[in-house]
């Protein structure tokens, strides 16, 4: 087994109550910040997004575990940047205000590896 293989990174996001209540200012502002934080993700060294998928038109309100609210699967090159795309909800800032997106989403990474079958 190669130590080399990238983790095959789940990112599980989900919108929480806060936003559900803000002015609707304060959601496009979040909205804002939650794509700083999908933005980077994806230019961050070591990430390799490979797909996405949204619920948010089957899934109404908000979501404090699963179903989560969108998913975005990566190969992350190691643990240390899977928690720095984690941190991204603790330091990206929403609007001029006081908050951090945390406050408005929430993340969960589940961190596994690339099942390969082999066909017969």
């Amino acid at each position: 087994m190669s130590d080399n293989k990238p983790l095959r990174v789940l990112f599980c996001m989900g919108i929480n109550q806060n936003f559900m209540d803000a002015p609707r200012d304060e959601q496009l502002e979040v909205w804002a910040a939650f794509g700083e934080m999908w933005n980077a993700i994806h230019d961050m060294d070591g990430v390799e997004v490979i797909g996405n998928m949204d619920d948010d038109q089957s899934m109404v309100g908000p979501s404090a575990g699963y179903p989560w609210t969108t998913y975005l699967l990566a190969d992350v090159a190691d643990y240390d940047r899977v928690v720095a795309c984690c941190n991204l909800f603790r330091s990206t800032e929403v609007g001029q205000g006081p908050y951090k997106l945390w406050r408005y989403a929430k993340v969960e990474a589940r961190i596994g590896r690339e099942l390969i079958v082999q066909r017969s």
